[in-house]
């Protein structure tokens, strides 16, 4: 790695195939089928070892990333987003279904009845589910109106197959057991209304990275996680993930170094154009720093991160590496053209973010 430019995005693969294998197992073990959410990595190499593994499928966020995935061979995708159809769309969705069983999610009769429409003849392909909120309050209806919208879609000739949240209120600290309750009494609300209305239940879906592994068994059918895969700053404080169980790191130089105020400052070639800018208030900077877990990235700019480095740390010389791990993994991966695969201090594989800028 001492010959790769800075900043470059590193994937551990050892750690990655531990973290894969762990969850799979996980939910294996609760009966808990995996549909891993590929916006995560959006690589396809990931994607295919985590069918190979045992996942039935993936999930996705948008038609972009679905026509990827497809083109790689990922033969069941769902795209776990309140599609908004349009006639380029659907063609696009007909291509996809040449090749891939195609879920989508809905939560309202209008898009439901627009998405038939469109499809005309190929509606019935395509297998639907009713998103609820469960607390994150962000898309979906509330469970008790999911037969509604589920009622509509089959009118209008969709196939209804289940129901699906995303738990996202999670990602705060001391939240996800009580995110997973939550995410627990909205599926069976939304189940038991639509099969009230007299529509067959195959399909509860859930699970966020954080809630993942708190799900009880018989609660879902599937789980969604993401960021399990890599990890990153967020799920390490979270305490979600250790250090050790972090796949994903930027590499990056040491560029400057200062005093200030009796404090020690130093900036690295890694700014918001690769580790992205997210960062909730909760969190204790922008990134944390592999090997140095005081240290705090106090301030980002594009092409520069400032690091306060503890005072009883040796200071990094200059133009020495760090490996900085960023805050919300998903953002960095859209970041770049090409991950960096990595075995101890070897460099084994490049690929291919294939999915990255596929955001429609």
């Amino acid at each position: 790695m001492s010959d790769l430019e800075t900043p470059s995005l590193l994937i551990d693969r050892d750690i990655l195939q531990r973290n894969l294998s762990g969850m799979q197992t996980a939910l294996a073990g609760k009966d808990i089928a995996l549909r891993p959410h590929a916006k995560t990595h959006k690589i396809p190499e990931i994607a295919r070892l985590q069918v190979a593994l045992g996942a039935v499928g993936i999930t996705v966020a948008t038609l972009g990333e679905a026509e990827v995935f497809a083109a790689a061979g990922i033969d069941d995708v769902f795209i776990a987003y309140p599609l908004w159809m349009t006639p380029r769309s659907a063609d696009r969705v007909r291509a996809v279904l040449a090749s891939t069983r195609l879920s989508l999610g809905v939560d309202s009769a209008e898009s439901a009845e627009n998405t038939a429409a469109l499809l005309g003849p190929d509606a019935a392909r395509v297998a639907v589910r009713i998103e609820v909120d469960s607390g994150h309050h962000r898309s979906g209806v509330r469970p008790e109106d999911a037969a509604t919208v589920a009622l509509a879609a089959r009118r209008a000739g969709l196939v209804v197959d289940g129901v699906f949240t995303f738990p996202g209120h999670s990602y705060a600290p001391g939240a996800a057991a009580t995110v997973a309750l939550d995410e627990r009494d909205a599926l069976t609300a939304a189940a038991a209304a639509l099969e009230a209305a007299g529509i067959p239940v195959a399909v509860r879906s859930g699970g966020s990275t954080p809630t993942a592994l708190l799900t009880a068994a018989g609660t879902v059918t599937e789980a969604r996680p993401g960021v399990y895969a890599f990890g990153d700053a967020q799920q390490w404080e979270l305490g979600r993930c250790a250090p050790e169980d972090i796949a994903v790191s930027v590499l990056s130089t040491v560029v400057s170094a200062h005093e200030r105020d009796g404090e020690t400052f130093l900036v690295a070639d890694a700014g918001s154009k690769i580790l992205g800018s997210d960062r909730p208030a909760w969190t204790t900077g922008y990134g944390r720093v592999l090997g140095a877990p005081d240290a705090r990235i106090v301030a980002l700019s594009e092409h520069h991160a400032t690091i306060r480095w503890p005072g009883r740390d040796p200071r990094p010389a200059l133009g020495s590496h760090l490996r900085i791990v960023p805050n919300h993994v998903c953002l960095a991966m859209n970041l770049v053209d090409d991950a960096v695969v990595t075995a101890g201090d070897r460099v084994v594989d490049v690929w291919h973010v294939a999915a990255r800028g596929r955001n429609g």
